[in-house]
């Protein structure tokens, strides 16, 4: 199972990252501005840097432009780490996100090629996966919650996506963007999907199970019973 903590808020970073429960980060235009965040090739590489500084294993970061040679263009710019003094090295742990559109998937085509892992994005039909596994991508990324706000079966789709990746040996992974509820993770687990990406509020979900709670403090009361006088 591979958890990614879907935003660009430093301050959930801080919160979720050193709890060891996210194998990663993932962002976007979209998550940057909502944090805040310039959406410039200087200030995502100063991200890039403080995510991997928790530990985590990859950071996923969306590369942007009006034509293929301009995607390529800002993908490869990402992915080199800029402390290398050459210049040349690409990060080992970034994954570039690119649409799945067709100018989005032939600049894919073109940084698979140079080495680079992508993430193709905004998936919404099961065809997709096609794309992506042809490609070679490492990810491809369904939007549940939104297929669903199309009036799609979200769970559904995304299954028969993973079925699709099973029974033709794919190597590319579905990660499942855009949850709504703890409880879609759980039904799309139990059909073998394995890589999600959630919301802060999502993770918080995630911990909210009365009962537990209450055995621990119940854990607690009893420590502290039994522990000697001081």
């Amino acid at each position: 199972m591979r958890l990614f903590l879907d935003t660009a808020d430093l301050s959930q970073w801080q919160t979720w990252l050193p709890t060891g429960l996210f194998y990663g980060v993932t962002t976007n235009p979209l998550l940057l501005e909502r944090a805040g965040q310039p959406c410039t090739l200087q200030n995502l590489q100063t991200l890039i840097d403080q995510a991997l500084n928790y530990g985590i294993q990859e950071v996923q970061v969306q590369t942007w432009g009006n034509t293929v040679a301009a995607m390529v263009a800002t993908g490869l710019a990402l992915a080199t780490d800029p402390s290398n003094g050459f210049g040349t090295r690409l990060y080992p742990q970034l994954v570039i996100k690119v649409p799945i559109t067709l100018g989005g998937t032939q600049a894919a085509a073109q940084l698979v090629a140079q080495g680079v892992r992508v993430t193709l994005t905004a998936v919404y039909a099961p065809h997709q996966i096609a794309i992506a596994s042809a490609l070679q991508a490492t990810y491809a990324a369904p939007y549940l919650g939104r297929i669903q706000d199309q009036g799609g079966k979200g769970r559904e789709t995304v299954a028969t996506m993973q079925r699709m990746i099973d029974r033709t040996g794919s190597t590319t992974r579905l990660l499942v963007a855009s949850v709504r509820q703890v409880s879609d993770i759980t039904a799309l687990a139990a059909q073998g999907v394995g890589t999600f990406t959630l919301s802060p509020a999502i993770a918080a979900e995630l911990f909210q199970v009365d009962a537990t709670q209450a055995a621990a403090a119940d854990f607690e009361r009893a420590a502290i019973a039994l522990a000697p006088d001081p």
